[in-house]
């Protein structure tokens, strides 16, 4: 298992920011809001459930309009879209996305953000452009590696979700589960902590396969959590949803 690599903010600092794809049109990546989502390229951590792998690199894919373009586009869609989303890999990763996101609010658009919280610090350097968070919560946060397979993935993790929080900012926290990452009691336990911490807002969201290149979560049965665990998850949070 590798340790977290360490970052520095003086270093991979690109003149145009690294994207990995974009979609123009979504209903359901910022609740209650049309959006257009930008997805930017590399990731730290390597989940098992990964379906975006070929966005853990810090490689710009091909074929995509630039960040100036999409930029110069979004006026176009005024009254037609009520904001952007940041999605990744991890956008946190990409060391201009605290410009990426005031250049959006500046132009008058939400700002919706998916992050596992990887970078804190830039987080925190995001979050005065932010209007919402989707919060990617792995598993009870010492036992992230068994997820992420990087060492010590849930201390930066713990420290960015009491971020979110101080911020005000609204956010959900979802975690992606199969029954080989997580037993039913490690979900009970996991949503009394994240309800302990204030969590109100928390989404399950069923394995899916595709991406996946892990064959022992792709031969298991990704069967959801029993009724019991379901009502128990509900009953912890003001809002519960389950993401098939």
């Amino acid at each position: 298992m590798r340790e977290a690599p360490m970052h520095d903010a003086h270093q991979d600092r690109p003149r145009t920011p690294k994207l990995g794809g974009f979609v123009p049109f979504s209903s359901c990546d910022y609740p209650g809001h049309l959006a257009c989502v930008v997805f930017t390229a590399g990731c730290p951590w390597r989940c098992r459930y990964c379906h975006n792998p070929h966005l853990q690199k810090r490689e710009h894919q091909p074929g995509l309009p630039s960040w100036d373009d999409i930029l110069a586009w979004l006026p176009l869609r005024e009254g037609l879209l009520d904001g952007l989303v940041f999605c990744g890999g991890e956008p946190l990763a990409e060391p201009l996305l605290p410009r990426m996101a005031a250049q959006v609010k500046a132009l008058g658009f939400k700002v919706g953000l998916h992050t596992g919280g990887a970078y804190p610090d830039r987080l925190q350097a995001c979050l005065p452009y932010v209007d919402w968070v989707g919060f990617d919560v792995k598993h009870q946060f010492d036992l992230y590696p068994g997820v992420t397979l990087i060492r010590n993935s849930g201390d930066p993790a713990r420290r960015a979700l009491a971020m979110v929080q101080a911020s005000g900012v609204p956010f959900e926290c979802r975690t992606t589960t199969h029954p080989g990452l997580h037993s039913p009691e490690q979900l009970r336990r996991l949503a009394d902590q994240l309800a302990g911490y204030g969590v109100r807002d928390f989404a399950l969201q069923l394995f899916r396969s595709d991406g996946c290149h892990d064959d022992a979560l792709l031969k298991q049965p990704a069967l959801p959590p029993d009724a019991a665990t379901l009502a128990h998850l509900e009953n912890a949070f003001e809002r519960f949803t389950l993401r098939g």
